[in-house]
């Protein structure tokens, strides 16, 4: 009994170690932890018309545009070497559909017509404020030059007038031609102007960009305005 009690004791030993090796190996391991990435959520891009940062193409060196308006058509020539940054803001515009349906508001006999306020308050307020730098005056403000209106330096948006007689007074005051009318200046000479120069008998500004085409329609309803803008080639020479 003496000499089996040491064998007996190293297979309990054995045997104990043997299930508690089985024990180990069926215990289940925990499951790592994955962890699940968030999709960043894509922003979607605003219709350009909406976005005056995307309105950023360089004009090229000469083009023209012909309006329709309710009293007819007309085509302004604009060359970039007169004023560049006011050459590449109206292109944009122009591009983009920003004139189609907009009013000439302002319109005063023996001095100038102008537009630029658009007729969707929407569009208009994204770009009321949407500044340019201004261009040396190297062009003078004389019958059918078309040029951007300001509230000041460094103030020019989208509204533009043209001059219907010589204003080269304004040259003074830093307004700068870009372009100007060369089919059609009767045309601009019909537009609408028994409104006088804006309140209290012509359209209120404010009001303008806060309801857009509502007010001028409904208040105003003999303004013309611009059926559509859009670029067109220059004509070519006979050779």
């Amino acid at each position: 009994m003496k000499l089996r009690s040491p064998l007996l004791l190293a297979l309990v030993v054995a045997l104990a170690g043997t299930a508690c090796g089985r024990r180990e190996k069926e215990s289940p391991s925990p499951s790592p932890t994955v962890a699940v990435a968030t999709p960043t959520p894509v922003p979607t891009p605003r219709p350009p018309l909406l976005d005056p940062e995307q309105a950023t193409e360089q004009a090229p060196d000469r083009f023209r545009v012909r309006f329709e308006t309710t009293k007819g058509p007309f085509v302004v020539e604009v060359h970039r070497a007169w004023a560049p940054r006011g050459a590449d803001r109206f292109y944009n515009l122009v591009r983009l559909g920003y004139y189609d349906d907009v009013t000439f508001f302002r319109v005063v006999e023996d001095f100038m017509v102008q537009f630029g306020i658009h007729g969707d308050p929407k569009v208009g307020s994204v770009w009321r404020f949407a500044q340019i730098p201004d261009d040396p005056v190297k062009q003078s403000n004389t019958r059918g030059m078309v040029t951007f209106a300001t509230a000041g330096p460094g103030t020019r948006t989208t509204q533009v007038f043209i001059n219907y007689k010589d204003n080269s007074p304004l040259d003074r005051q830093g307004f700068a031609p870009f372009g100007r009318v060369v089919e059609g200046m009767a045309v601009v000479d019909k537009l609408y102007s028994g409104y006088g120069d804006g309140p209290p008998y012509g359209p209120d500004q404010g009001r303008a960009h806060s309801e857009g085409n509502r007010y001028f329609r409904g208040d105003f309803p003999k303004l013309d305005h611009i059926k559509s803008a859009e670029l067109v080639a220059p004509e070519k020479k006979a050779s």
